[in-house]
């Protein structure tokens, strides 16, 4: 995105220069032209020009909506991910950033990624708000406690780019930086091969504190228990209780570990506890994987309404 966020940078210094130029030269041009020459001089009465005012009433609203034009398509293309990314959990916290693959290797300040690869970064933040900037690539978004934001990005040049955080997030704030290390593919396998892991995927560690806060008692894989199955859920719409629909994403589930009676779901009884603050943003990020993995088949009963389907029970 780098280049086209370029782009519409320097049309905008350009189209500013111009127009400053522009006023300046002839504010001084009429200032020395219908100066007073001397003091008995009267002013002579200048009349309107209809296509005077017409001219600087569109050729703005013309350059405006270029502008306006330009930007959201940028902001559109910026806000939406590739359909095939590689995923890459980020969690925020004074003062340092940490980094989760889905294959359960983390990393501290710093991020590798291939080159020439579609990267998605889903952020929050443990404790206040900070903010993901990389100069280099043009990205800047906020991260936010109890919220996930999205960035994406493709690296085209192999090298080490500088990661900062550009929202005061307390005494330390200066030394909350890091960096985002782009390798050539065979360079990034061989930091694959090399890198020390946790030895289990992330969704490994989400089944596993799934199991361990008994939530497979009541989101049973096979069938629909005391809450919805969570199997093929990810993606789909869900009917709640009030007779709408939300899509079951990344802020739909959390909400629903955090605070279970904000979306009660049609057909289930409100009666799932809140896990506010007895799983760790890490730990969430995992579960959030595992329910990813979860897969329909022609034998699950999903609870899930597919976004073609007629509405059906689904999952809290």
């Amino acid at each position: 995105m780098a280049p086209r966020v370029d782009a519409l940078y320097y049309f905008l210094i350009a189209v500013t220069a111009f127009f400053t130029l522009l006023i300046a030269g002839l504010v001084i041009s009429f200032a020395i032209k219908y100066r007073r020459r001397s003091k008995d001089e009267a002013g002579v009465p200048i009349h309107g020009s209809m296509w005077l005012e017409a001219a600087w009433t569109i050729i703005p609203l013309v350059i405006v909506l270029v502008i306006f034009g330009w930007s959201s398509s940028i902001f559109f293309s910026m806000a939406r991910p590739p359909a095939h990314t590689l995923d890459v959990y980020v969690v925020g916290k004074q003062w340092m950033w940490k980094f989760q693959h889905p294959d359960g290797r983390m990393e501290v300040n710093e991020l590798h990624v291939p080159v020439g690869v579609d990267v998605k970064l889903t952020m929050t933040s443990q404790d206040v708000i900070h903010d993901v900037y990389v100069p280099n690539f043009r990205l800047k978004a906020d991260v936010l406690p109890g919220k996930y934001t999205h960035l994406w990005f493709k690296a085209t040049k192999p090298g080490k780019y500088h990661l900062f955080c550009a929202e005061y997030c307390g005494t330390n704030h200066s030394g909350m930086v890091g960096w985002i290390i782009v390798q050539e593919r065979a360079e990034y396998e061989q930091w694959l091969a090399g890198s020390v892991g946790q030895g289990t995927t992330m969704a490994q560690a989400g089944e596993k504190l799934f199991r361990d806060l008994a939530c497979s008692s009541c989101h049973q894989a096979d069938t629909i228990g005391r809450g919805p199955t969570l199997v093929g859920l990810y993606g789909n719409k869900v009917t709640l209780a009030t007779g709408s629909t939300v899509m079951a994403d990344e802020a739909y589930l959390r909400e629903s570990i955090t605070n279970p009676r904000a979306k009660v779901v049609a057909g289930f009884q409100p009666v799932m506890p809140s896990f506010q603050g007895l799983v760790s943003e890490e730990g969430l990020l995992q579960v959030l994987e595992y329910i990813k993995s979860l897969k329909a088949t022609s034998s699950n009963a999903t609870g899930v309404v597919p976004p073609s389907a007629p509405s059906s029970p689904a999952k809290k």
